[in-house]
């Protein structure tokens, strides 16, 4: 498995606005360079044979106008597909829709940069409570499990309750602890009140670690 402070080290987060027809929306930016050619990169995060490999289980069409489903989490519908270049979809989970687009870029040989865009309206209460670790921590654990499998193609991938003991082993707490602090971070430099930020990344640890 990859060293956990090296690959959150590895990963680039921003965070910035984007005005819609709704208002103003917040976009979370993350990204990472993996070591294989764009074409290997796209069939990992654009088919149904391999994102469960490294992610959830998926159903639904996986093309352009397609409807998917997530197990246990978001579904939407696929509204571009540039296929090995990038998709955009809705992501629509517990009656609220935000959008997110993914973009792959050769990094030189043998190298591609995946970088996923959340845009979403988020009520100014629960940003204040929770911040951007809300869907932060979220994308950095998928990244994570890319990373790993990428890594070692031929691992078995964990099911959820494997899943769950690692976020609550030391590498996986450590792993929450430094994801929430790096998108704390990020707010801060967005602007956000520092002490504001790193309380709302301390209510987001306990939440994904189920730590009072």
């Amino acid at each position: 498995m990859i060293d956990v402070k090296s690959h959150i080290s590895a990963v680039r987060r921003t965070l910035g606005s984007r005005e819609l027809e709704a208002g103003t929306a917040r976009v979370s930016t993350i990204s990472q360079v993996y070591d294989t050619d764009i074409d290997d990169l796209w069939d990992a995060v654009a088919t149904a044979e391999r994102i469960p490999r490294w992610f959830l289980p998926i159903s639904g069409e996986l093309k352009e106008g397609g409807h998917y489903q997530l197990e246990g989490n978001a579904g939407g519908t696929i509204t571009r597909c540039d296929k090995p270049h990038g998709y955009d979809a809705t992501w629509e989970f517990g009656g609220m829709v935000s959008w997110i687009e993914v973009r792959l870029t050769p990094e030189g040989e043998g190298r591609t940069r995946v970088q996923l865009e959340h845009v979403a309206h988020v009520d100014d209460a629960l940003w204040e409570q929770y911040g951007p670790g809300a869907t932060g921590l979220g994308w950095d654990s998928g990244f994570w499990g890319l990373a790993n499998y990428l890594a070692d193609p031929t691992s078995t991938p964990a099911d959820s309750a494997g899943a769950a003991a690692w976020v609550a082993s030391p590498d996986g707490k450590l792993f929450m602890r430094l994801s929430s602090d790096a998108w704390a971070e990020q707010a801060i430099a967005a602007g956000d009140d520092p002490e504001q930020a790193r309380a709302a990344a301390e209510r987001t640890y306990a939440a994904y670690t189920a730590e009072a």
